[in-house]
């Protein structure tokens, strides 16, 4: 977590810093003045991720504790300018990450458990897709801020919601499909060759993602409501 704080606080340093040069300066010339004027562009993004979950408890007992990690992202960008100030996105892109779940011995009473059975490692290797709409202002010089919003799917290639194992045998489950909405904040910067786009979106998944094991008082599933994803992308666009 660390890692991540460092780099939102450098992201917005950064943000702040090429906001008070463009806005508080005399005109400047304007750089790729026509970029925004194409009907189509594309690009390829590179960042970081952490995601947590949120869960829902049907007993009050100690919380799970999620250990986050800092994840990676890349993938590419099919923009659609529909006019000076909304475009539609595509944001098809490959997105690693690791959370560690940490169980209280309190969801084992009565049982005998070994110190291992109090971690599972829920490793996650998303294809995601996400649809947005960007709505920017007007350029000032050259840089542009904007939100975005949308909905999005992910396909969890390291689900292991095939697998007979449950976590009995040390195999935590998870869903394959996902779906989530997004929001987010950036700023379009305009260099001499090409436009450069730091952002910060934050993704919130609609459905339930644990599968829960075939005993119906298992410690690590049974007292578990519903189990979603959430998350921090941080991402340089290049376009």
């Amino acid at each position: 977590m660390k890692l991540k704080n460092l780099l939102t606080i450098l992201l917005v340093m950064f943000m702040l810093t090429q906001a008070s040069a463009q806005l508080f300066s005399k005109e400047r010339i304007l750089n790729n003045e026509n970029f925004d004027k194409q009907f189509l562009s594309w690009g390829y993004y590179l960042g970081f991720n952490s995601y947590d979950f949120n869960f829902d408890y049907n007993r009050d007992r100690t919380d799970i504790f999620v250990e986050r990690n800092v994840g990676f992202n890349v993938g590419l960008v099919g923009d659609m300018r529909i006019n000076d100030y909304f475009n539609l996105r595509l944001e098809p892109g490959l997105v690693i990450n690791q959370r560690n779940l940490m169980y209280s011995p309190e969801n084992f009473q009565g049982l005998a458990f070994e110190d291992n059975d109090l971690l599972r490692e829920v490793k996650s290797t998303y294809i995601h897709i996400p649809l947005l709409l960007k709505i920017s202002t007007k350029r000032v010089n050259n840089l542009k801020p904007f939100i975005t919003a949308g909905l999005s799917t992910a396909l969890n290639l390291s689900s292991n919601e095939k697998n007979p194992d449950d976590n009995s045998n040390g195999q935590f489950r998870v869903k394959r499909s996902m779906y989530f909405y997004e929001l987010g904040v950036g700023v379009d910067l305009y260099l001499f060759w090409f436009k450069f786009t730091p952002s910060i979106r934050g993704v919130f998944a609609f459905n339930d993602e644990i599968i829960r094991d075939e005993d119906p008082n298992s410690p690590w599933t049974s007292n578990v409501e519903s189990m979603k994803t959430r998350g921090v992308f941080i991402n340089f666009t290049f376009q």
